[in-house]
């Protein structure tokens, strides 16, 4: 070894171990990776009815890794009660509470937030989940209503849950010595990137974005963090159409052939996303778009050996 690489790293020894014998402890601000990771969280999670869905993977993952509480809500209830037995099956130890209602209702918004403050004092994790597709229909062809009501539908339920989810997560009690919190919204890489999506479903996700970023900011100091997550094409409720003429085709493995893994994600990969989010493992993560979409919008796509 070089003379000045030995000195290098006689420097770097001196700097770990200091003038101690024991070098002195990492500073964490989370719990064990290994652990629950959202021990004692109250959380919120919207878009929870879809069998296939983000909403219920997600539902399942706070729960899994120690949710004190999880309210799972969605303007459909044809399968929350059976989500809340399946979970109560799994997860005895976690209260789950139904609520049926459209996301985009600002006093039903406003009501699940007040319940979960009167029954726990507290609110710590808002999965703004729910959305809508939309007309398939070019810009041209589409009715301003409809253009509305995805904007409507996709934007003011994060704008909503971030309204009154953070002046609760502000709410302290001894449970809960310090104001804290996280809310995540789901957006998508057409909120990123165009040709994934309709005009009105792209632009709603990119304000999803903006929102996250925008609220991030005007949190300043209140360990309130706001983040938006932005699925590829996986495998939902949503996309369920999409999948099953695939399979009648026999063309299923041509789904996502234009990212980097070559395929379709699942719900629990963005779920395993949200529950990262909510915790405090991501602690120092605040106004990003987290895409998780096998790596489609890090490039240009374009199929190999056909670029004319």
């Amino acid at each position: 070894m070089a003379e000045q690489a030995k000195q290098r790293v006689a420097a770097l020894g001196k700097q770990l171990t200091g003038s101690a014998d024991v070098p002195p402890p990492i500073t964490k601000v989370a719990g064990r990776s290994a652990g629950a990771r959202v021990e004692g969280k109250v959380v919120i999670v919207t878009g929870a009815n879809s069998i296939l869905g983000i909403g219920r993977a997600s539902s399942h993952q706070f729960a899994e890794n120690g949710a004190r509480a999880v309210y799972i809500c969605d303007f459909d209830g044809s399968n929350l009660e059976a989500h809340k037995r399946e979970i109560n099956a799994l997860y005895p130890a976690v209260d789950v509470h139904v609520r049926q209602f459209d996301a985009s209702d600002e006093k039903a918004v406003k009501a699940v937030v007040d319940d979960a403050l009167e029954r726990y004092g507290r609110l710590d994790i808002f999965f703004a989940n729910a959305g809508i597709v939309g007309p398939h229909q070019s810009f041209a062809d589409m009715s301003k209503a409809d253009f509305m009501k995805v904007l409507d539908v996709n934007v003011s339920n994060v704008w909503l849950a971030a309204k009154y989810g953070a002046p609760a997560m502000m709410k302290t009690s001894a449970d809960k010595p310090a104001s804290g919190g996280s809310i995540i919204g789901t957006a998508s890489v057409a909120g990123l990137r165009s040709n994934a999506g309709s005009t009105p479903y792209s632009a709603s996700k990119a304000a999803v974005v903006s929102l996250a970023q925008t609220i991030a900011y005007q949190l300043v100091g209140t360990n309130i963090r706001a983040n938006a997550i932005c699925p590829g094409i996986i495998e939902t409720g949503m996309t369920a159409p999409t999948y099953e003429a695939a399979r009648k085709r026999g063309t299923e493995k041509k789904i996502g052939q234009l990212n980097p893994l070559r395929r379709g994600g699942n719900a629990d990969e963005i779920a395993r996303v949200a529950l990262f989010l909510g915790s405090d493992e991501s602690s120092y993560v605040n106004g990003q778009a987290w895409a998780v979409d096998g790596g489609l919008s890090s490039g240009h796509p374009f199929v190999p050996g056909k670029m004319a």
